[in-house]
């Protein structure tokens, strides 16, 4: 998100710097993996509109990139009345009359339907996402650092803030490398954002986050001469979000099997069912996988650690910070987050430098955790990948 905004901004600003704890692109912060999905099915409208809205935005940053960012393969729900009985209530037929609703891309197919288009399932029905897939996180990592650098953006890496100040409409940061001046600030720091908040003279507010992760992310390899079956060419990314599954394809040459996780996000119930880990999601609804060599994400990649910040009312927190003048910050984006940060990175920047912005961003006010308690949330964004 930090990286966003400092593209969006770089171009209109005087200057921008970037302050980050660790190094942009480390494999051990939240934000980073290999693949990470992009996708409009959501139960909820408008979360579906602003992933579309993401999605155009990365296309246009594609279009600036030497490299490919973003996997069109298509996002595939599941449902299997032996785990999920009533398929009319499961996440795939409830966010596929979202995608109706909204007249974007859709395909619905029968058992049949699915046996031909994707044999790798074994399921009664499924529901594409037809403009999905997932992004190339290190391609768009390079992507945002190269353009910074064009920009003249400073990064200064492995740096902390040790107090904020105010003088004036200037704020000073204090920082092992020197301070920092600026008029406006952008707070995007995950989990550690209320420590940030705490060295605001007069900001009282503290978000209600907490940290999460998935139970378990494997890689299934298949056999060599099974492989093509597996790739992004024929496989799209694919999610059973009521037992908790998300899946990407096996990426050729950049990651070594099909990534599924297993993960049950706070807004999804979890069903009743016999899957309880990835393995028996293959064994039931993937047996194409079952010979597949399994290992851990984490041992294969060093990368997908998948720390989520989660939000106690699900919503995104957007916007100005209350009790602080001109700082603006954007967390609480959970596991579903990564596929929002060029439109997350676009409001930031509009309200850094013009104190508004085109998006109605209400929904996602800091300040409705100002007050003595927070209004209850209406929040339906939904799990990870």
């Amino acid at each position: 998100m930090g990286l966003m905004t400092a593209y969006y901004a770089a171009p209109l600003a005087t200057s921008v710097t970037i302050l980050e704890k660790s190094r942009v692109g480390d494999p051990a912060t939240a934000s980073f993996s290999l693949t990470r999905s992009a996708r409009n099915d959501y139960v909820d409208p408008e979360y579906a509109r602003l992933a579309y809205e993401a999605r155009r935005l990365w296309l246009e940053l594609q279009a600036a990139s030497d490299k490919p960012l973003l996997v069109d393969c298509g996002c595939l729900n599941l449902a299997k009345r032996t785990v999920t009985p009533d398929l009319a209530s499961t996440y795939a037929f409830r966010s596929y009359a979202v995608l109706e609703q909204l007249q974007l891309r859709r395909e619905a197919f029968s058992a049949d339907d699915l046996r031909r288009r994707f044999p790798q399932f074994d399921a009664d029905a499924g529901r594409l996402d037809v403009d999905a897939g997932f992004v190339d996180v290190p391609a768009a990592t390079s992507f945002l650092q190269a353009a910074l650098r064009v920009h003249g953006v400073r990064v200064v890496e492995h740096t902390v803030p040790r107090s904020i100040t105010r003088s004036g409409g200037t704020w000073t940061v204090a920082t092992d490398a020197g301070p920092v001046e600026s008029d406006v600030l952008v707070v995007t720091a995950g989990l550690g954002t209320n420590e940030v908040l705490e060295l605001l003279p007069g900001c009282a507010v503290r978000f209600p986050l907490r940290p999460d992760r998935p139970s378990q992310s494997k890689y299934f390899i298949p056999a060599a001469a099974d492989r093509e079956r597996f790739t992004e060419r024929s496989l799209p990314v694919f999610a059973y979000l009521d037992i908790g599954i998300y899946g990407h394809p096996l990426y050729d040459g950049k990651t070594p099997g099909v990534k599924i996780g297993f993960y049950n996000p706070p807004d999804v119930a979890r069903a009743d069912s016999p899957i309880h880990g990835v393995e028996d999601f293959v064994a039931e609804c993937m047996p194409s996988l079952r010979e597949a060599t399994v290992v851990d994400v984490a041992e294969a990649s060093g990368a997908d650690m998948c720390f989520y910040d989660l939000v106690a009312d699900d919503d995104f927190i957007l916007g100005p910070v209350p009790g602080a003048a001109s700082v603006f910050t954007g967390v609480g984006w959970r596991g579903t987050g990564y596929k929002f940060a060029p439109w997350a990175g676009l409001v930031l920047a509009q309200l850094a430098l013009q104190q508004g912005s085109v998006y109605d961003i209400r929904r996602f006010a800091p300040g409705r955790f100002s007050g003595d308690a927070a209004p209850a949330g209406t929040g339906a964004n939904s799990a990870a990948g």
